[in-house]
C-alpha cells in the first residue's frame, strides 16, 4: 500500500509540475504582453507558433522525452524548464511521501501532509518563476505564507492533542522565521536590493513558518547556500551570470530538510 501511495504521489507531482511551469510562463507572458498565450487556465499552446497541444503532448515527462523537447509542429525547442519542473515536483512529492505511513497516520497528520503538498506546489511555482524570470510574484508569496500558517496551525494542534501548551510553540516558529525571513530582509535592506530580491524574505518567512523548528531553518539556510554555490559557481566564474536567484535553491533545501528532518535530528 505504501509503494502504491508513493507511485501515486510521484504521478500527481509530475502533473502538477507540468501545470505550475505552464502557469508560470503564462503569468509572465500575460503581464509582459508577449508571446502566443496570455490567459491563465487556458489550453496549452506552443509559445513559438501558437499550435494548440493535444492531450498526448501534455503527458508529464513522457511527452517531453518523446518529442525531444521540441514542438510537434514547428520543431522549435520548448526549453528544459518543463521537464525539470515535472521531475523535480514529482521527486518532491515522492520524498515528502516517505515521511508518513498511510496505514498509521492520524487525521490531523493527514491534514498537515495535504497542506504540505499544497505548499510544495506553490513553492515550486515560485521557484520556477524565479529561476526563469528572476522575480517572485508577491500574490503567490502571500498565498505561500497563508499555507505555511495553516500548516503551522495543524502541527501545533497535533502537539497540543498529546501535550500541554508550552512557550516553545510560540518562540520556535518565530525564531525560525527570523533565521530565514529576517536574515534575507536585513540583506535586502542593507544592500538596497543588490544582494537579494525583495521577495526572498517573504519566501524565507513562509519556509520558516512551515519548518517550525529553528534548527531546521538553520539547516535549510546552509543547504540553500551550499547548493547555490555548488551549481552556480561555474556560471559566475565564467561570468555567464552575475546575479544568483536564491528562490529555487531555498525551495529545494526546504524539501530536503523536511524529508530528512528525523535524520538531521539524530545527528544533533
Amino acid at each position: 500500500m505504501q509503494i502504491a501511495f508513493l507511485i501515486l504521489l510521484f504521478i500527481i507531482g509530475a502533473c502538477l509540475g507540468s501545470f505550475v511551469c505552464c502557469q508560470a510562463r503564462r503569468l509572465h507572458y500575460g503581464t509582459s504582453g508577449k508571446g502566443k498565450t496570455k490567459k491563465l487556465g487556458s489550453r496549452s499552446v506552443c509559445l513559438h507558433c501558437g499550435h494548440q497541444l493535444k492531450w498526448y503532448d501534455n503527458i508529464p515527462i513522457v511527452s517531453w522525452l518523446v518529442l525531444r523537447g521540441k514542438c510537434r509542429k514547428c520543431h522549435k525547442k520548448i526549453g528544459v524548464a518543463e521537464i525539470i519542473a515535472e521531475i523535480s515536483l514529482a521527486l518532491a512529492f515522492l520524498l515528502l511521501g516517505t515521511t508518513i505511513r498511510v496505514d498509521a497516520i492520524s487525521t490531523l497528520s493527514w491534514l498537515a501532509f495535504v497542506i504540505t503538498l499544497m505548499l510544495a506546489t506553490i513553492l515550486a511555482f515560485l521557484a520556477i518563476y524565479d529561476g526563469l524570470y528572476g522575480e517572485l510574484p508577491t500574490p503567490f508569496l502571500v498565498i505561500a505564507i497563508f499555507c505555511a500558517f495553516a500548516l503551522l496551525f495543524f502541527k501545533e494542534w497535533a502537539i497540543l492533542a498529546t501535550t500541554s501548551f508550552t512557550p516553545d510553540l510560540i518562540w520556535k516558529p518565530l525564531l525560525s522565521v527570523v533565521i530565514l525571513g529576517g536574515l534575507y530582509l536585513v540583506l535586502y535592506l542593507v544592500s538596497k536590493g543588490k544582494w537579494v530580491g525583495d521577495g526572498d524574505w517573504l519566501l524565507g518567512t513562509a519556509i520558516g513558518l512551515a519548518l517550525f523548528e529553528p534548527w531546521l531553518a538553520l539547516i535549510t539556510l546552509f543547504l540553500a547556500n551550499f547548493i547555490a554555490c555548488l551549481i552556480m559557481y561555474p556560471f559566475v566564474r565564467k561570468k555567464k551570470q552575475s546575479k544568483v536567484y536564491f528562490g529555487p535553491f531555498m525551495v529545494v533545501a526546504f524539501v530536503v530538510t523536511l524529508t530528512f528532518a528525523s535524520f538531521f535530528e539524530s545527528m544533533i
